[in-house]
């Protein structure tokens, strides 16, 4: 495995970034441009620095606590190719995958035909939580996500009923 990933950084053992303890990785580049965003250092396509796939999982494989990987932003979606091999990584350490976007699944299911990565990612994961941050409707008693309109969905769910479900905690 020969390839490498734009981020801008990871944290080793997050509580806050999905359920359970989390290895989440802050992906480098973001189209959106939320007003509010908390990683706002995330948005330039050119900024954070590449990093190959050993340097990104070796703390994975370090720390057998760990429940799951989370991929925040910036934007994941906007280098689907290498995330789909992390990924797949991922699920072959028997890990947990949750995914932060921008977009809507609706959105990401339409970029998908045109870009067989982002199908393949969202197979991958377990929860997205879709949608851009709009400050307007902030709420931080919320599980997992900043503003009301974000959805936390259960993609395995979605997948088995072929409708959007939404996650409710069983962990």
């Amino acid at each position: 495995m020969d390839w490498k990933l734009r981020i801008s950084g990871t944290i080793g053992d997050s509580i806050v970034d999905g359920p359970g303890l989390r290895y989440v990785i802050f992906t480098q580049g973001c189209p959106h441009h939320c007003k509010g965003c908390q990683n706002p250092q995330t948005h330039d396509l050119e900024g954070g620095y590449l990093a190959d796939w050993e340097t990104i999982l070796a703390p994975l494989r370090e720390n057998p606590l760990v429940f799951g990987v989370t991929f925040s932003g910036g934007e994941p979606f906007v280098q689907p190719e290498p995330l789909a091999r992390l990924g797949r990584e991922v699920k072959r350490l028997g890990k947990h995958l949750m995914i932060y976007t921008g977009y809507t699944y609706e959105q990401l299911l339409c970029l998908g035909k045109e870009q067989p990565a982002v199908e393949e990612l969202l197979e991958l994961a377990d929860l997205l939580v879709d949608g851009p941050y709009v400050e307007k409707q902030r709420d931080l008693t919320l599980p997992y996500r900043g503003s009301a309109n974000q959805r936390v969905i259960d993609l395995k769910k979605t997948r088995d009923c072929g409708t959007v479900t939404l996650y409710q905690s069983e962990y």
